[in-house]
């Protein structure tokens, strides 16, 4: 793989950990913000609906530029938005400011994937994306719990800072190490010809498996630290440390699943597909045990992130050669699993069916993505049998070739 795919790793690496560490830090940031931590979520809402708006808006706006000043130009509105956010003067400045940060977000990944692909031969392109978002992935291993370490013992705005510091780092490894001429080519960027993307039915039919299939993921892991306590019976400072086992079932499953991609595209997504069902469902018992819980919340993490760079990979091939944009929409597609997965999570646990009811919710949101899966390669099996077949040549005689 070139070098050059880690200064990408690093960028996803900032951006998830801004993206994620909030969560930990939110106490501190409410309590120096002067409101509830109810009200300090707007801080985590915010970044999301950032992310859903900047990413068609910003990669539409940027397309006709050079694939690595896209890159320059996304990381350094990151870092801006996240130095500015460190000097928060308010709750409501704190939310614009989070909005700033999370704009670049699914642009930096839109075209992000479209030049790593663009760095390897045709085999390797999935498992180039996957090494991209390594990166994120690791941001739930190790930025996140440094993070909120930091958080909580120089304070929130300690941890923002050093997210901006990494920003910055990243800027220079994206103008050191990616050539200036990596990126989409001219007939990629064509705004019409992106648009057009989107009238393929297939490609909204990849955003909706990612909607549903890692939705469910979401309704588990968005209330994982009051499960493992709650049910499972860990401290929670041992709860803390069992997020990093799903960060690096996650890390693992991001590996793997651009490995899969690669190799078998469509039925790599229905095997994981499945299996992801049926952990998200065997959570529901297992999580009453401490070993068992551990070993299930390590399984969700690789089966829920082998899902990303297969769907990545899926929606850049149905996108044809204009991917940017249907790849940065992949992403505000995420940003919504999450919403939606938290939201009915929560709403199971309001209405009496406990802290292991977003794991019911979110096998049953897996199922739907299994269904959509299996309807986006029914479309593909018929559109095979429907393409022409190549003319057979009529028969010759012997071709005579000179000694």
């Amino acid at each position: 793989m070139p070098i050059a795919l880690l200064a990408l790793a690093l960028g996803a690496f900032g951006i998830g950990t801004t993206e994620f560490v909030m969560m930990g830090v939110l106490p501190q940031a409410a309590a120096d913000l002067g409101v509830s931590i109810p009200a300090a979520g707007n801080l985590i809402t915010g970044y999301a609906l950032g992310v859903v708006i900047g990413a068609p808006t910003l990669t539409v706006l940027g397309a006709r530029l050079p694939g690595r000043t896209m890159l320059v130009a996304m990381l350094g509105l990151f870092t801006v938005g996240n130095a500015l956010f460190a000097l928060s003067p308010s709750a409501g400045a704190g939310v614009a400011l989070r909005f700033l940060s999370g704009l670049p977000h699914g642009a930096f990944f839109g075209v992000g994937a479209v030049v790593a692909a663009g760095m390897v031969g045709r085999g390797d392109r999935a498992k180039a994306v996957s090494m991209m978002f390594m990166g994120l992935t690791l941001a739930n291993v190790v930025g996140v719990p440094l993070g909120t370490l930091l958080g909580q013992n120089l304070g929130w705005r300690a941890t923002f800072a050093v997210v901006a510091g990494i920003g910055l780092v990243a800027v220079a490894a994206v103008l050191r190490l990616v050539p200036a001429t990596g990126g989409p080519a001219p007939e990629q960027v064509s705004l019409r010809g992106q648009l057009a993307a989107f009238r393929l039915p297939q490609v909204w039919l990849a955003l909706a498996i990612v909607t549903f299939g890692l939705g469910g993921t979401f309704a588990c892991l968005s209330y994982l630290t009051p499960v493992l306590t709650d049910v499972s019976g860990f401290s929670p400072s041992g709860a803390t440390v069992l997020l990093v086992v799903a960060g690096l079932g996650m890390t693992l499953g991001n590996f793997l699943g651009g490995r899969v991609a690669d190799r078998a595209l469509v039925p790599g997504l229905l095997v994981v597909l499945v299996g992801l069902t049926a952990v998200l469902g065997a959570f529901t018992v297992t999580a009453g045990d401490p070993i068992t819980a551990v070993l299930t919340v390590f399984l969700i993490g690789v089966g829920g992130f082998m899902v990303a760079p297969i769907m990545q990979a899926m929606i850049m091939e149905k996108a044809g050669g204009t991917p940017m944009l249907v790849s940065a929409a992949l992403q505000s597609a995420f940003n919504i699993a999450n919403s939606i997965g938290a939201c009915l999570g929560g709403l199971v646990i309001a209405h009496g069916f406990g802290l292991v009811g977003p794991s019911l919710v979110g096998s049953l949101l897996s199922v739907v993505g299994l269904g959509l899966a299996l309807l986006s390669g029914g479309l593909d099996r018929r559109a095979r049998r429907a393409a022409p077949r190549p003319a057979v040549p009529a028969e010759s005689g012997p071709v005579l070739v000179p000694a």
